[in-house]
């Protein structure tokens, strides 16, 4: 149930198996338990609550079954000794702050089946230097990968519809963003502070670029723009702070290079 192992600190054991009998794992059901170094879950678990296991902060590995369709928000928070997790294929979305601040997490592997990621979800993997969006996602929540600084590349797929502000803020590795068609909607400080990011590649089917979306994006001097002038000229942005604090300078469209 609820708050059943919270905060057993100085809990020696190392390892827990859950018997198979348990289908659900309550909240904060095994939080601040700063000595658990692994645990199984069994197949029959359908869902992970809120808290689950954040601030396990020795927890090196963790074996989900196909089983669990939810895993709550904060789950496997400041999990600071995780370097990998598998999600099964049964979960169809990752909650706010579901991973926030595991900073020694290297890969993580996100299947298809998964809609949404909710804000913060994978914000402060400090450590994550790849990671594959799958092809059905269609929302990324705020803040969903931010300061992920050994982020080096990503491509976002063309079932996404919209990016969260300060979606990639902070991710100071990323040289290469490519945008396919199908996002209609760039959130506010969405790349900030991406200092590395070289190339960008946006859709014709984006109509809406708040503002901020490339400040402190030092690298950056030009936009590849999938569309005409006439098109890029016709994106709602807001005002002229779209680009505020950015270096670009000019944005190459289909039909010709736009001079800022």
């Amino acid at each position: 149930g609820s708050y059943a192992f919270h905060n057993f600190g100085k809990v020696k054991k190392l390892n827990i198996n859950i018997p198979n009998s348990v289908t659900n794992i309550g909240e904060h059901a095994f939080e601040w338990c700063d000595s658990l170094t692994s645990i199984t879950i069994p197949n029959g678990v359908t869902s992970i609550g809120n808290h689950a296991f954040n601030y396990c902060r020795s927890l090196k590995g963790i074996t989900i079954p196909n089983s669990v369709t939810s895993i709550g928000d904060r789950s496997f928070e400041d999990c600071r000794s995780l370097t990998s997790i598998t999600i099964p294929d049964s979960v169809t979305s990752i909650a706010s702050y579901a991973f926030f601040n595991c900073s020694n997490l290297t890969s993580i592997a996100i299947p298809e089946g998964v809609t949404s990621i909710g804000g913060y979800a994978f914000s402060g993997c400090s450590s994550l230097a790849s990671i594959k969006l799958p092809n059905n996602l269609i929302s990324i929540g705020s803040n969903a990968f931010r300061y992920c600084s050994s982020l080096a590349s990503i491509t976002i797929p063309e079932s996404v519809t919209g990016i969260g502000e300060f979606a990639f803020a902070g991710c100071s590795s990323l040289t290469s963003i490519t945008i396919s068609e199908g996002v209609t909607s760039i959130g506010e400080f969405a790349f900030t502070g991406c200092s590395s990011l070289t190339n960008i590649t946006i859709p014709d089917s984006v109509t809406s670029i708040r503002i901020c979306v490339f400040s402190n994006c030092s690298s950056l001097t030009n936009i590849t723009y999938n569309g005409t002038k006439e098109q890029w000229n016709s994106i709602n942005k807001d005002s002229w702070d779209w680009d505020y604090g950015s270096a670009i300078k000019t944005v190459t469209c289909t039909d010709g290079v736009i001079t800022l």
